[in-house]
């Protein structure tokens, strides 16, 4: 892999991390489309070296809001923002099993073809349609109240995070439509689901490391597939789009247009399958 490589896969990671159009599933097309041929494991951890860039643009888009958090909860404080942060610690305990769990099943569907990732595209889509359309329908409208997101409703969005490890199956997509099925407000659940990614990454991001330091100490070479400077100019890209695209994510969720996303969802998906 060069910089250049590396830096269109950074842009689009960036990009498409908080779009509800899956950005592992548009890092594995772009790999297709650049021609790489990246082992699974390789390939995992640049994505997720990737998606610690989207993670720390996400806490500087929502600096004022995180700070906060952070200081009621390791001070101790019992209020509002402690409580926010343990609904988050909540809804990051499904992904963390199924991360542990099927942490080998989950890279087999990495560097492989595009059917997971174009069938994937077409769930994502129809998980967008079925949220706007119920929210909107005079069958459901006039009764939704949207509420803060509760106890249950952050296990419930979770549970949909760790569904969303699929490459295809938009995380944000997947975890907002959830959080607006349910009831939630929509820009609550928005700001919710950026949050909760931030422990599961930096998590997935400090096993890498130890991995590569025991592949170091061992004899081994630690990024000889990828190469330092692609990688520092692929973690660029992703966290400079990354700050622009979670602005833009924000104010989208706010007006209700996540429906858009799935004729995207469902064109691309369907590009994956008839051309894979």
């Amino acid at each position: 892999m060069d910089s250049l490589q590396a830096f269109i896969l950074g842009l689009v990671q960036g990009l498409s991390e908080y779009l509800p159009i899956s950005s592992s599933g548009h890092l594995e097309i772009f790999k297709q489309l650049l021609g790489l041929d990246l082992e699974a494991g390789t390939s995992l951890e640049f994505s997720v070296m990737l998606h610690v860039a989207t993670v720390l643009s996400t806490i500087v888009v929502l600096w004022r809001e995180f700070a906060p958090l952070c200081k009621s909860f390791f001070t101790l404080k019992n209020d509002d923002n402690t409580r926010y942060v343990l609904k988050i610690l909540l809804s990051c305990i499904p992904v963390g099993i199924v991360g542990v769990a099927f942490k080998k099943d989950i890279e087999g569907f990495f560097g492989g073809d595009l059917t997971v990732v174009g069938v994937c595209l077409m769930v994502t889509a129809a998980l967008l349609s079925f949220s706007y359309f119920f929210r909107t329908s005079p069958l459901t409208a006039k009764s939704y109240t949207p509420r803060d997101i509760t106890w249950l409703d952050a296990l419930v969005i979770g549970i949909s995070q760790a569904i969303a490890v699929l490459p295809g199956l938009s995380r944000s997509g997947t975890t907002i439509a959830t959080g607006v099925l349910i009831g939630d407000k929509r820009e609550k659940v928005a700001q919710f689901s950026f949050f909760m990614v931030i422990i599961p990454i930096l998590g997935e991001a400090l096993l890498d490391v130890k991995d590569m330091v025991s592949n170091i100490s061992g004899g081994g070479e630690a990024m000889d597939s990828i190469g330092l400077m692609p990688m520092l100019v692929g973690f660029l890209a992703a966290f400079v789009s990354g700050c622009l695209a979670c602005k833009w994510m924000l104010n989208i969720v706010k007006k209700g247009k996540l429906v858009w996303f799935a004729v995207y969802c469902v064109i691309v998906g369907a590009l994956c399958l008839i051309f894979n």
